[in-house]
């Protein structure tokens, strides 16, 4: 399934897609705030999208008219996160290229993906967590409406091999009816 917005199309990963991952995610500035070490060669990338960007709701980021992937953004169902295992409640993760920052490009995204995972998956309840340090991707959840829920000290990253401070916010389906009403 393909989802659009103004700018942007968010579509399933494909093998075609590994060298603008490659470009993206091997800059150390971009996987490693969010947790995983920045790409080490093509080989890796291809890798990456047969393996884990594989999910039912994992989404490349694609800019309008191109179709080029420029970043990843995902609705983690219960089996694949940890911050819950409702039914109903999932997670939302994303990343982006370096040169498309500061764009709006990520709260566009990430507001049809809120869209698909209430209106169309009927989830009640999207989490979303960040990292100290990760001041965008805080403040992209603000924009979206997330509110705060807890802060975890010496939380894992096992694909760093180091601990972290994480904050972890969410949103319900009713918060989000309202912030679109409020718009």
């Amino acid at each position: 399934m393909n989802l659009e917005t103004k700018r942007l199309i968010l579509r399933p990963w494909k093998d075609s897609d590994v060298e603008s991952l490659y470009k993206y995610a091997s800059n150390p500035d971009v996987g490693p705030i969010a947790g995983w070490p920045a790409h080490k060669s093509i080989e890796e990338s291809r890798d990456i999208i047969k393996n884990v960007l594989n999910g039912r709701e994992c989404y490349a980021i694609c800019m309008k008219p191109d179709n080029e992937a420029i970043g990843c953004i995902e609705l983690k169902l219960n089996s694949s996160t940890y911050l819950t295992e409702r039914d109903g409640e999932c997670e939302l993760g994303y990343w982006l290229g370096k040169p498309f920052w500061g764009n709006g490009f990520m709260p566009e995204a990430a507001t049809e993906l809120l869209r698909h995972g209430f209106e169309d998956l009927g989830m009640s309840k999207i989490w979303c967590g960040y990292y100290d340090g990760n001041d965008k991707s805080k403040r992209v959840q603000e924009k979206l409406g997330f509110k705060y829920e807890w802060t975890t000290e010496n939380e894992d990253v096992p694909l760093l091999n180091e601990t972290r401070t994480e904050h972890v916010n969410s949103i319900t389906k009713e918060e989000w009816l309202e912030k679109m009403q409020n718009r």
